[in-house]
């Protein structure tokens, strides 16, 4: 399928760019009417987030013009995962296993999901993961805080591979009636569960009141759950026609990605607070490490792919 020439993908992209530039209209606005120091700070935080999602969007966009979605999602991957060990406690014994793990561990992986082995690749990492990884760090000799390393590694494993490697395996779903469309299906998700972040954070900065975990994320609150959750559900349903479900079917869907993905992010937040830092990376201006940007879709994605498969696909 060429992206130029399907209308609904036009329609979608042209309605992004709009919201987009709109954004940045506004940004610029902002930008030249406030003259205190804290106003320009938060207005240089908002455009600097504006100017990585214009950067996000346009990649994105490229990886389905030219098929390389499923590299664009290990290369999120590889580095999303670099971020989370360099902050979690690893010695020398784990750098043999480490090596494995992103060179020989990533590439399979998505090598299996672009091949369509749905079977090796669902079960390739929880399996041989919980016993190379542990096996891996034992022949090293080290038994300091083996658990905890050997956890760690696995978990990240899990969340940054795993979790993620389910997005471009979206294309790969064999969907009655809905051949050669897929695209649709894997920019439905990111929408509706990046939307839903950037929804819950406005309405968390215009509504927000009761803190969901104060000493997780203040950010998080009641009315901004709530908020954003109901609007990415609305839009998720509004785009129904961008998938092959009903609307009362994308509507349950969308509820659902809006609500791990929230969970998703709170656990993220966790992990940064127990490592002690803000964000997991500085790559994208504005949002932090990769990670922080896809911290949702690693959870929201198994979800989404495995209900699609299970009631959808043949």
């Amino acid at each position: 399928m060429h992206v130029l020439i399907d209308r609904d993908l036009v329609c979608v992209v042209s309605g992004v760019f709009v919201a987009l530039a709109t954004a940045t209209t506004v940004g610029q606005t902002l930008r030249r009417c406030g003259k205190s120091d804290a106003h320009q700070s938060a207005v240089a935080n908002l455009n600097a987030r504006i100017a990585s999602w214009w950067v996000m969007c346009g990649v994105i966009l490229a990886s389905l013009l030219v098929g390389g979605s499923v590299l664009l999602f290990a290369l999120l991957s590889f580095m999303s995962l670099r971020e989370f060990i360099t902050l979690i406690p690893t010695r020398r014994a784990d750098h043999r296993v480490l090596l494995l793990v992103f060179f020989v561990g990533i590439p399979v992986q998505y090598v299996l999901v672009a091949t369509g082995r749905f079977g090796l690749f669902s079960v390739l990492i929880p399996l041989c993961g919980t016993l190379c990884i542990p096996a891996g760090s034992a022949i090293g000799g080290d038994t300091e805080r083996f658990i905890e390393r050997v956890a760690a590694i696995q978990w990240g494993l899990m969340v940054c591979v795993y979790g993620v490697s389910h997005v471009p395996a979206l294309l790969m779903l064999d969907i009655p009636g809905y051949a050669g469309q897929n695209s649709k299906l894997l920019l439905y998700l990111i929408i509706v569960v990046e939307s839903s972040d950037v929804l819950q954070y406005i309405w968390g900065k215009l509504r927000g009141r009761r803190a969901i975990a104060p000493t997780v994320s203040p950010s998080k609150t009641v009315e901004g759950f709530i908020g954003g959750t109901a609007s990415a559900t609305v839009l998720g349903t509004a785009l129904w026609w961008l998938t092959p479900f009903r609307p009362w079917q994308a509507a349950i869907l969308s509820l659902g990605l809006a609500m791990v993905g929230f969970a998703g992010g709170l656990i993220m937040s966790a992990v940064k607070r127990d490592c002690g830092v803000k964000d997991f990376g500085t790559a994208l201006a504005g949002h932090g490490g990769v990670l922080d940007r896809i911290d949702s879709i690693c959870f929201a994605g198994p979800v989404f792919f495995h209900l699609t498969r299970y009631f959808f696909a043949v």
